[in-house]
């Protein structure tokens, strides 16, 4: 039988355990009963009970406003990858054909309708979704050449920004070279950022590293072209080089764009994209056909 001392100790745990989780307290004027007490006031605080039941904080507090405290919602969201990949492709393909000299046509302004609103606004809606999805690499790269093709059309708009005629006003020291090497330097910083993002398609697949490949050179060439001028015009050779390899990266783009769209429900084949070996991808098929005891064999008998 337990001692005198053990009822007073065991009491006094269960008044300690009640009163430090602020819900009851022991009653001695009630015959030893357990009251009742109301919650501690927070004083509005939506966060101070944060580690209690989900459905006890406020909504506007949630996973998405307060990152950590509770995992997001589950969302379901298209692919928005086909979509940015289609608004770069088209808006390239359209300043690429204009470098090459397609048509003879000397001026690229019909280009900046496109780089407004589909290159630029519909391609960074696209990142935005990216980033909505978890996709971190889809998020940087569509966001930022949605940003670029913004920046250009803001740059090239025909008497809108005057951006171009204040560099090459003689009376602020500016001229035509003054802006060509802008330009250039311009697309030379594109091209060390889309060598950043070349970087971390290696590990993807050889449509998509194809991609960036062709779209860093043709940056590079670009940005060359602008920089190796006469002192008033480009280096015709290298710009229409440079729009060579963006047609390819255009290309690219909707055959990465069009892989991405077609599935069992809206096409009768798969399109092809070519994982890389040291790929997740490539490792997996590895692993289902190996060949490694038939070269020991075909080693053994040679």
């Amino acid at each position: 039988m337990a001692t005198a001392h053990e009822h007073e100790q065991v009491h006094a745990d269960a008044v300690h355990t009640k009163e430090s989780n602020g819900t009851s307290a022991f009653d001695p004027a009630n015959g030893g009963t357990t009251r009742e007490r109301k919650p501690y006031d927070y004083g509005g605080n939506p966060l101070a009970h944060w580690r209690t039941h989900e459905d006890h904080r406020l909504a506007p507090f949630g996973g998405d406003f307060q990152p950590g405290l509770y995992a997001p919602s589950k969302r379901d969201f298209a692919n928005p990858a086909p979509l940015g990949l289609s608004a770069f492709a088209l808006t390239t393909f359209v300043l690429s054909l204009i470098n090459v000299g397609t048509r003879g046509i000397p001026h690229p302004n019909i280009v900046v309708a496109l780089a407004f609103a589909y290159g630029g606004l519909v391609q960074l809606l696209a990142g935005m979704w990216e980033m909505a999805v978890g996709n971190t690499f889809g998020a940087t790269a569509l966001s930022s050449y949605g940003g670029f093709w913004l920046s250009f059309a803001i740059v090239l708009t025909p008497g809108g920004f005057g951006i171009v005629s204040a560099l090459e006003n003689p009376e602020t020291g500016g001229s035509a070279a003054v802006f060509l090497n802008s330009f250039g330097l311009y697309l030379m910083g594109w091209f060390i950022f889309t060598f950043i993002l070349l970087i971390c398609t290696l590990r993807s697949t050889v449509a998509f590293f194809s991609l960036f490949f062709t779209l860093d050179i043709a940056f590079l060439l670009l940005g060359i072209g602008y920089l190796t001028h006469d002192g008033s015009k480009v280096n015709t050779p290298v710009i229409k080089a440079g729009g060579y390899f963006g047609l390819f990266a255009a290309f690219l783009a909707w055959y990465n764009a069009l892989a991405g769209i077609a599935d069992n429900s809206n096409s009768f084949f798969v399109i092809p994209v070519a994982h890389f070996p040291w790929s997740e991808k490539g490792r997996e098929r590895r692993a289902k056909v190996d060949n490694d005891a038939a070269r020991a064999d075909a080693g053994h008998i040679a």
